[in-house]
């Protein structure tokens, strides 16, 4: 792998299965659909060993409970009997979820509160008894709160709540059906979704079958999420325009990944992660715009500040919990875009970084498990604009790395020594003393481990590894070590 070959591979969906999404997937086989029987073939044999399902590693309680909730729904309702002893052991794997769920720390994953709710009543319905087992009694107020806010009460594809439809359970009349179709016939590109739009929505629904045939592998297993090209594009030369000077070769691939990101920007209001998608978002919009400056392409500063509110700035319009990295990503693009220190608005999210921070030397994120990536990145942000924010985080980073150079919070991984690597070299780039040998034997690890396939650390419905976006900031984490 090199960033020629990366650069060149950019299109074809490469992200990591979910077996939250393709359990609905799978329950479409009770339609006598053969992508619907594949997927639940797949959830017999991807069964992990505690009886749950989800990511093997690392073990995220949120996930792990609405991934294992998804799949024994699906096979009770294909006649698995609720007594078996897969559907026991995984009735198991809730229990120790539901009571391990406060120990995640970057929280909730996405549209939680939506969904488990539905998602216990419907096992409930089909014959699962989960004892004495219930979920926080605040799970169905938060549901509700968020349904009240939207306008009219009901949910389409021009917010947010239409990626997690399937949460309406039997209540069809929260949807708003006549518009919650995107034009690839996906609801909100979200597989869990569509395939619920064609099991109980519109059973049979051409453009939603042909979406979820389009995102599925030929084992009938689909990602939390696609197509995802605006992302990997951003992402990728978010990591890549880190480097610095670019050789000519790289510099004319980046060029039509940079003419695609303008061509989907949207005068004023940004970037969602996808082509199509109306889902726009203050992260990818962020990112884009700081990949854009760094190219010396023009930039839409008036779209950044479409997502400004009172305290922070949002991520997605209703969201109940700012996102830390979004804030981080607003932060350098505004630094791109040319703005002080002393800009209301760049004052506004220092504030706020301050004050999430609960006085410790790193952040955390509602998008990603890790806190290297959401601090390596607010350490890029800050180096040589305001350094002390994260100087505490630099001694963080150089106490935490592991004794054969690697770092990971749950274990070594390539993905988080990248992040580590990148943001100690960016912070000695601005003139700031790093202790050679701990980029160096960083960077030796990172060699050793380029190719090892990457823990799913990012935050979706459930945890995912975008891999373009993760193997980017390796070979960025590299080339920066060697400079």
């Amino acid at each position: 792998m090199n960033i020629e070959s990366l650069l060149k591979g950019i299109g074809p969906l490469q992200i990591s299965r979910s077996a939250y999404d393709t359990a609905w997937v799978a329950r479409l086989a009770t339609k006598g659909e053969l992508l619907g029987k594949k997927a639940a073939e797949w959830l017999k044999a991807n069964q992990l060993p505690d009886g749950g399902w989800g990511a093997p590693a690392p073990c995220y309680y949120h996930e792990r409970l609405i991934s294992t909730l998804s799949a024994i729904i699906a096979l009770v309702s294909l006649g698995e009997s609720p007594n078996s002893s897969s559907i026991q052991r995984a009735v198991s794997a809730i229990t120790n979820a539901i009571a391990k769920l406060a120990s995640d720390h970057a929280g909730a994953t996405v549209g939680f509160e939506m969904l488990a709710p539905t998602l216990m009543a419907e096992a409930n319905r089909v014959g699962i008894d989960f004892g004495k087992a219930k979920l926080p009694a605040n799970l169905e107020y938060h549901r509700r709160a968020k349904l009240a806010v939207l306008p009219h009460k009901v949910i389409n594809r021009f917010f947010t709540p239409s990626f997690s439809a399937e949460m309406v359970g039997s209540e069809l009349n929260l949807l708003d059906v006549d518009n919650l179709q995107s034009d690839n016939g996906s609801v909100s590109y979200s597989p869990s979704a569509t395939a619920f739009f064609v099991f109980q929505v519109k059973p049979g629904d051409r453009l939603a079958l042909q979406y979820l045939h389009q995102v599925a592998d030929q084992d009938g297993a689909v990602p939390y999420v696609g197509p995802i090209e605006v992302f990997d594009r951003a992402w990728a030369l978010w990591n890549i325009s880190l480097i610095g000077d670019l050789d000519a070769q790289i510099y004319a691939l980046c060029q039509p990944h940079l003419d695609f990101l303008q061509d989907e920007w949207q005068i004023g209001r940004g970037i969602a992660s996808a082509k199509g998608l109306l889902l726009l978002d203050g992260d990818d919009t962020a990112v884009t715009m700081t990949a854009l400056a760094r190219f010396n392409r023009q930039i839409d500063l008036p779209a950044l500040f479409s997502y400004e509110a009172p305290y922070h700035f949002r991520c997605y319009p209703l969201e109940s919990d700012p996102s830390v990295s979004t804030n981080v990503h607003i932060l350098e693009a505004m630094r791109h875009a040319g703005l002080t220190l002393e800009h209301p608005s760049v004052q506004k999210i220092l504030k706020f970084l301050d004050v999430v921070r609960l006085n410790s030397p790193f952040w955390t994120d509602k998008w990603h498990t890790s806190p290297y990536y959401t601090t390596a990145h607010l350490i890029i942000a800050c180096a040589g604009f305001v350094d002390e924010l994260v100087e505490r985080s630099i001694d963080w980073l150089l106490a935490t790395q592991r004794y054969d150079g690697s770092w990971g919070f749950y274990t070594s991984t390539a993905e988080e020594t990248a992040y580590a690597l990148q943001a100690l070299s960016v912070w000695q780039r601005a003139g700031n003393p790093i202790p050679r040998q701990a980029i160096r034997s960083g960077a030796a690890w990172l060699r050793e481990h380029l190719d090892i396939p990457h823990l799913p650390l990012w935050i979706g419905k459930s945890l995912y590894c975008p891999a373009v976006a993760v193997n980017s900031a390796v070979l960025s984490a590299l080339a920066l070590s060697e400079l």
